[in-house]
């Protein structure tokens, strides 16, 4: 680690979870939604075999095409991959106040992301220009261990570059907090109907 990077290693920093953090409601609950419309099959049919599957493009065994094809098959879906991709990545709903939150974030504080993703998700999102500001990019497609498992906490740590003492973790289901805690790290809950209070605990926090 140069001098430089040590020194803004020093203090605290953070970490988010992507799927309603940087987002208003699920991407999953969103995508299948759309699928079964533009389809014309029955939500329920699409997400009963949508949720069976999804693991496998989470930890990344298979690719979007072979995820696609699997779908299509179970739920008697009649679409082309390039029209699935496109409502897929069309079902991402930014949630605006997040993403001015990570812009207004001090430079000497380090960002980081563990998510859990999926192929060409992930690959979208690293095109975003608001993603330069994250210095560590964790993607469960990528590492094969998806959250709340330990592994994946010990990776985000080693793309981080810090301790995870010195790292608050960001994500908006429980279970995830819980397994950041166990990790070390420092956990904040998140609903976007309270950022307010979030932006105080989170600068409360990096002060700290």
């Amino acid at each position: 680690m140069t001098g430089q990077a040590a020194g803004r290693a020093a203090g605290r920093h953070v970490a988010f979870d992507w799927g309603g953090v940087f987002t208003i409601g699920t991407f999953d609950g969103r995508s299948t939604g759309n699928v079964a419309e533009r389809s014309g099959v029955a939500v329920e049919r699409v997400r009963e075999s949508y949720f069976r599957h999804v693991r496998q493009l989470e930890v990344g065994a298979w690719t979007l095409p072979q995820f696609w094809e699997t779908l299509q098959a179970e739920a008697g879906i009649n679409l082309p991959y390039a029209d699935f991709e496109a409502l897929y990545l069309g079902s991402i709903h930014d949630n605006a106040p997040m993403y001015a939150t990570l812009a207004a974030l001090p430079p000497g504080v380090r960002v980081g992301l563990l998510s859990n993703n999926y192929p060409v998700v992930s690959d979208h999102l690293r095109r975003d220009p608001r993603f330069g500001r994250f210095d560590a990019l964790v993607f469960s497609n990528e590492i094969g261990h998806k959250k709340p498992a330990p592994e994946a906490f010990a990776r985000l740590e080693e793309a981080m570059g810090v301790g995870a003492a010195q790292v608050a973790f960001v994500d908006d289901v429980q279970e995830n907090i819980d397994a950041a805690q166990a990790a070390g790290f420092h956990g904040l809950l998140y609903h976007h109907d309270h950022h307010a209070e979030f932006e105080e605990r989170l600068r409360a926090w990096l002060a700290g």
